[in-house]
């Protein structure tokens, strides 16, 4: 008796499972490992208390310059040192006005930004993206958030840019990129530029970071975005470039006429068969006219004396019928 397919398969893996398999481990992926930073960070002040999202919350506006142009930054704790003074901005021709609130994500960023009291309207706008929004929101919910900062600040102001936000020692480098581009996208749907700062701080330079692995420590990181800051500001505000001028026409040649160039309504083709119709306007046609001939007509085809022998027949053949419709006996005989 035959056995079953499934008794065949049965045995087919005992056979597979007593011989020993060759196989080697996949290499462990190494864990992402938080370190710290050895950099200094000074102490942090306390702030008064926003009433619209519970967060410390300050806003620094220097008096009005009217030969500088003014620049608002708003963004979340990173901005503490420069607010604080413990970090200068460097001078020239641009003056900046911050408004900061640590711990805060994109939704109150916008809300401060909502309610923020300048008391003159600035020549730009840096959002700081918010890097808060890593450990509380989801990175679509985050694009939100995000997309709707953006809409907030480029109705207050013409000219907006995005100031992408340090790395963090903290939380795993893929998932900081994941936002990154997120924010990128957003940025860029929204015609709004997007300044990176990532590959500025190279994340095995410990010293650009303070002990707690999320800001940046006030003698090396926080420098250099000092300076980045100032870079974006100064090349979104920068006079566009001259256009080149247009170069000189050649001066004609001597001796060669100028070419009038007629534009209007194209002819109608020729057509190729002369004896055919051709359409000239809206369902018009116009004949062609005969084009005469090469070979001469010959209007003489017989002689006079065929031509009356011809008649003489015709008139006999008729009589001829005439007689036998009739019934008469006589014949007629034909010439």
């Amino acid at each position: 008796m035959p056995r079953a397919r499934g008794h065949r398969r049965a045995q087919a893996l005992r056979r597979r499972t007593a011989q020993p398999q060759d196989w080697s481990p996949a290499p462990a992926v190494p864990e992402f490992v938080a370190r710290r930073g050895t950099g200094f960070r000074h102490r942090v002040r306390r702030w008064p208390t926003s009433n619209l999202t519970g967060k410390p919350c300050k806003l620094v506006t220097p008096a009005w310059d009217g030969q500088k142009k003014m620049v608002f930054v708003v963004g979340d704790s990173q901005l503490r040192a420069i607010v604080d003074g413990y970090v200068a901005v460097p001078e020239g021709d641009l003056r900046f006005s911050f408004l900061c609130v640590p711990g805060a994500v994109g939704s109150q960023l916008r809300m401060e930004l909502l309610h923020a009291d300048l008391p003159w309207t600035p020549d730009a706008v840096c959002v700081c993206a918010p890097s808060n929004d890593l450990v509380s929101r989801t990175v679509d919910k985050a694009a939100l958030d995000f997309c709707a900062l953006l809409t907030t600040a480029c109705s207050s102001c013409p000219k907006v840019f995005v100031l992408d936000f340090p790395p963090r020692l903290n939380i795993e480098p893929g998932l900081q990129e994941l936002l990154r581009q997120e924010y990128r996208r957003v940025a860029a749907r929204m015609g709004v530029p997007y300044v990176p700062v990532a590959e500025h701080f190279p994340l095995h330079r410990l010293q650009l970071w303070c002990p707690d692995r999320v800001h940046l420590s006030d003698s090396d990181g926080m420098t250099v975005l000092v300076q980045l800051l100032w870079d974006a500001a100064s090349q979104q505000l920068a006079p566009p470039p001259p256009r080149p001028p247009a170069p000189p026409r050649a001066p004609p040649r001597a001796g060669a006429a100028p070419r009038l160039v007629v534009t209007g309504h194209a002819p109608v083709p020729r057509h190729c068969d002369p004896w055919e119709w051709s359409v000239v306007g809206q369902g018009g046609k116009a004949a062609r006219p005969v084009q005469p001939s090469a070979i001469p007509s010959n209007p003489v085809w017989f002689s006079g004396a065929m031509l009356d022998a011809m008649e003489k027949l015709a008139r006999c053949c008729q009589e001829a019928q005439r007689s036998k419709a009739a019934g008469a006996g006589n014949t007629v005989t034909c010439p």
